[in-house]
């Protein structure tokens, strides 16, 4: 795939993701345009004076919730990378409708423009909360990624197609646990919900290259899953704060003690390949199964897990993996 004919939008593209996204495109692919598409003006001049200024870049005031901002924005558009979202667990569910709106609608519209526009590829960013979702954030995911697999079947005779890609926790992310822990260090004390708890865990560069990735690998209606490591929050507390009180607070409303990537039911369609899983639509007359002969079907009975994961990492090797978001915390960089 030839990147540098092509226009990329991305919405939500001031956010942790947004931005990575956008330095490794420009890197590495070098894109003839990028449409960094969001909400907030501010976020968007700390952006460009941040030295997100080269010339391929365009900015892009909308909200996913105005469908025919989304339609302006995508003329001329060949790729879509869908990371709007509201994801915050607590917020979601003190604020239901408006993450409905945003979350559910948003990505309808983004959809609805994309077929308008007549872009080519649309992938949506979802999460690990969306697999037998326990809170609002989880359900609206789920129903995102829906959306996203199903337009396929009313793109018609268009070439538009969307694909979803699915993964678990981002080390340093705008609202991860590795800003709080790094905060609470200083005083001593770090909390912890419970001491049982697991996550998938991958740093904001893996997220960004598998992205890239499916956006050249995918035929459209595929849920593109990474093979990443799960960790015990425990450990990772234990990782950024040794010599801190660990205190055990209580699970909160809507939290689990694993996330999954894959569901029991979704294995059944998922083909297996070295880095990854493809979670097939269980029916759909528009989709090739061409998956089927680059990989493996998965065992009866077989579920992604947070606590059943076949890889690991133990304190040292958490340590390794966070040492760039402990420098970028000292320098006073990291996003909390």
């Amino acid at each position: 795939m030839n990147w540098k004919d092509k226009v990329v939008l991305i919405t939500g593209g001031t956010g942790s993701f947004g931005k990575k996204f956008t330095r490794i495109l420009l890197e590495e692919k070098r894109p003839k345009k990028i449409i960094i598409f969001s909400r907030d003006e501010l976020k968007q001049h700390e952006m460009r004076v941040a030295g997100f200024d080269h010339p391929s870049l365009r900015y892009f005031i909308g909200d996913v919730r105005d469908q025919e901002r989304l339609i302006r924005a995508m003329a001329g558009v060949n790729i879509v990378v869908h990371a709007a979202a509201l994801k915050q667990v607590p917020a979601c569910e003190y604020n239901p409708m408006e993450a409905i709106k945003t979350n559910i609608m948003g990505t309808s519209n983004v959809i609805e423009a994309a077929l308008d526009a007549g872009v080519k590829k649309v992938l949506a960013l979802s999460t690990d909360k969306a697999v037998n979702p326990a809170n609002l954030y989880g359900a609206t995911k789920l129903a995102a990624e829906k959306l996203v697999v199903q337009s396929n079947a009313y793109a018609g005779s268009s070439s538009t197609r969307f694909s979803c890609v699915r993964y678990g926790n981002v080390v340093g992310s705008r609202g991860s646990v590795v800003p709080l822990f790094l905060n609470q260090r200083s005083s001593g004390k770090v909390t912890i919900t419970d001491e049982r708890m697991t996550r998938f865990w991958l740093s904001l560069e893996q997220g960004v290259h598998f992205v890239i990735n499916c956006i050249e690998q995918m035929e459209g209606g595929e849920v593109f899953v990474p093979k990443i490591p799960s960790t015990k929050v425990i450990d990772l507390a234990r990782a950024i704060a040794p010599e801190a009180e660990i205190e055990i607070i209580g699970i909160r409303p809507g939290e689990k003690l694993h996330e999954a990537l894959i569901s029991e039911d979704e294995a059944r369609t998922t083909i297996e390949l070295d880095s990854l899983y493809v979670v097939q639509p269980a029916e759909a007359l528009w989709f090739g199964y061409a998956w089927d002969k680059k990989g493996k079907r998965l065992p009866d009975g077989y579920h992604y897990s947070s606590d059943t994961n076949t890889e690991w990492l133990d304190i040292e090797g958490i340590k390794k993996f966070i040492a760039p978001f402990e420098k970028h915390y000292q320098e006073g960089k990291l996003e909390g």
